[in-house]
């Protein structure tokens, strides 16, 4: 029985009356989350069928009220898309009137829309935010490339302030850790290149112009283009997780405190091993990959390795090898710079670490596309 006395609880009820021309709501009984199920109808029929203008609350019998049955008291005067009607109430309640008003003002009784489907107007305003991002993360980009070379340029006529030891370690981890893997893919891709040759040119007759093939195609265009991707997957995302993780850690805070340039210490050796480290590794990935062909050539075609290096030698020019080349330094830079700032945009959270290191990597392959796009329509225009 003493248990059972604790557990009784009032259940809400509800009584509808007319007086003139004015609907009184008669509450009474415990209006908590626990009690108003079987009151809630009710008040939806008044809803239904009233006015919220000729509705009258009265709390003479209220009992205990919280925040769940203040919500549906005050639903009763409410219209979605209309203005909230005026509550009118007799008899008094310590505690109702002011709980009703409060959840009425931080409240809706409007129906969660449902997701809009695909449309015109959606998709030119998706099309709208992704240039708007674009252009903005652009802009960014290029006001970080211009207080990086500022730094720089600054550094040469103050050599102390060039971290030597910083920039050789970048070398080391740019340059001569990432050439097997680099040399490895392009060796492949130039023996994928010899393949296609020997299919199209030897049912023509033409199979020595493999060797062309292979050189042009390596010289000009994959040899640098595997070294730049290579950089972005690799590098790129290293810098992004080494600078982000200081700035977690608020290592970067702490270097300002002591009165060291974030941009001397850490964005400028790694930008200076980046450009400078590129050209090398170009060069490998050109020796690999004309080396691939080679020996598809031989094996595929019995073009042996002194023909194939003789017209190597006659059929083409230092031309093909300079185009190359002259794209590795540009690619190295904007590979660098990408990959630092991402990481100095780095918050305080995993969360923002990750997506920084993926914006990083995809940021910098889609600018190795579009710079080579670019450089392949120049070249054209000059005839080289």
């Amino acid at each position: 029985m003493r248990g059972k006395a604790l557990e009784a609880v009032d259940s809400a009820g509800v009584v509808v009356r007319q007086d003139g021309a004015k609907t009184v709501v008669e509450l009474f009984g415990d209006w908590t989350v626990e009690t108003i199920g079987a009151s809630d109808g009710a008040l939806r029929r008044v809803e239904e069928t009233t006015a919220p203008g000729d509705i009258v609350i009265d709390l003479t019998r209220l009992g205990r009220i919280d925040t769940a049955g203040a919500f549906i008291i005050g639903r009763v005067t409410r219209r979605c898309g209309e203005p909230d009607g005026d509550f009118h109430f007799i008899g008094d309640h310590p505690t109702a009137r002011r709980l009703i008003e409060e959840v009425r003002a931080r409240t809706t009784v409007c129906a969660d829309e449902p997701p809009s489907t695909f449309g015109f107007g959606k998709a030119l305003g998706r099309i709208g935010a992704g240039l708007e991002a674009m252009f903005s993360e652009i802009l960014d980009t290029l006001g970080f490339l211009g207080r990086t070379m500022m730094t720089g340029f600054s550094s040469l006529f103050v050599p102390s302030r060039l971290r030597l030891t910083p920039t050789i370690w970048a070398m080391e981890e740019v340059g001569v850790n990432a050439m097997p893997i680099i040399a490895t893919l392009s060796f492949f891709i130039g023996a994928v290149v010899a393949y296609m040759g020997a299919n199209l040119l030897q049912g023509l007759g033409f199979s020595v112009f493999t060797v062309e093939l292979v050189g042009i195609a390596v010289l000009r265009e994959f040899g640098v283009l595997i070294t730049a991707i290579m950089l972005a997957g690799r590098s790129d995302s290293a810098f992004t997780a080494q600078i982000g993780a200081m700035k977690m850690q608020q290592e970067v805070d702490a270097m300002r405190v002591l009165g060291l340039d974030p941009f001397e210490v850490l964005v400028l050796p790694r930008v200076i091993a980046c450009t400078l480290m590129a050209p090398l590794l170009t060069f490998g990935a050109m020796i690999a990959g004309i080396f691939g062909g080679m020996l598809v050539a031989w094996s595929a075609q019995d073009i042996s390795p002194s023909l194939f290096i003789t017209r190597f030698h006659e059929q083409l020019d230092w031309s093909h090898f300079l185009v190359g080349m002259s794209k590795a330094p540009v690619f190295g830079l904007v590979v660098a710079i990408i990959g630092c700032r991402q990481g100095m945009q780095v918050g305080g959270d995993v969360e923002s670490l990750g997506r920084r290191v993926t914006a990083s990597v995809v940021q910098s392959i889609f600018a190795v596309i579009v710079l080579e796009a670019l450089f392949a329509m120049l070249y054209l225009e000059l005839g080289i």
